[in-house]
């Protein structure tokens, strides 16, 4: 299967999880306890795993032999305008509750994303899903288990809404498809849009942190028609790009 279209629809889902898993490892050592620092790097390490994945089949979809330097030249050796991430999963979050709503919203959309592309046309997406979905689902539960917690408790409740009212304004851009997506659509690579996800992760928010109507700004805000097919980067993007490449950069030459 050759299309571009596909390629681009890829490339969105890995970028997505190469750069959800880079957040998540920057916690490593300053999370608000030892549990955390561990909880974030193992799932951090999942998402990192599902991107190189992903970039696999890119490289086989190019002609290109999957070896561990291509995928790492997709991986950060793109320039800043070929990524296909979302602005949510770029952007800074230093402020616990934030990292914890993103988490708690990236795990929810990704079960409903890899449902998608659980009966795919492509055998290799198929079997990256089955590992996918089942690690997801620890993801989930570590999420919810922290917000069942804190949730109760007032000032921990005020911190985690703000959050949610920082975050939640990029959940159409999360939802948002790479431009050319209907190709892949048109050759069964997945089931349905990642626009229509949207509408069942909106309701999922809404009624895990128990919002009324006017709470949640979702509906509009970054992410709505601000990414032009998820072409355009964010202002959080390079200053992450240069943190995920300060090893590389070392030595270009290395082999790591």
């Amino acid at each position: 299967m050759s299309s571009a279209g596909v390629r681009e629809f890829l490339l969105a889902f890995a970028d997505d999880e190469h750069l959800m898993g880079q957040q998540h490892t920057e916690w490593i050592g300053v999370a608000p306890f030892l549990e955390e620092d561990l909880a974030f790097a193992s799932i951090g390490q999942d998402e990192l795993g599902h991107a190189a994945l992903l970039y696999e089949l890119v490289l086989d979809l190019d002609g290109t032999a999957a070896t561990d330097e291509a995928v790492d030249a997709l991986a950060y050796r793109r320039s800043n305008a070929d990524y296909r991430s979302c602005h949510l999963v770029e952007r800074n979050t230093p402020d616990w509750a934030e990292a914890l709503v993103r988490h708690w919203i990236y795990d929810t959309f990704e079960a409903m994303r890899w449902g998608l592309v659980a009966h795919s046309s492509l055998p290799g997406l198929r079997a990256i899903a089955r590992r996918a979905r089942s690690e997801e689902r620890f993801h989930r539960l570590h999420a919810d288990a922290l917000l069942d917690r804190l949730l109760p408790e007032s000032d921990a409740k005020r911190r985690i809404l703000d959050a949610v009212d920082t975050i939640a304004p990029m959940v159409p851009g999360l939802c948002e498809p790479a431009t050319g997506e209907t190709e892949a659509l048109a050759a069964g690579v997945a089931a349905g849009p990642t626009s229509d996800l949207r509408e069942p992760l909106e309701r999922a928010i809404a009624e895990r942190f128990s919002l009324t109507a006017g709470r949640t700004r979702a509906a509009g805000g970054p992410g709505v028609n601000g990414q032009n097919g998820r072409t355009r980067r964010s202002d959080h993007f390079e200053p992450l790009m240069l943190r995920m490449r300060e090893v590389l950069d070392f030595d270009s030459e290395a082999k790591w």
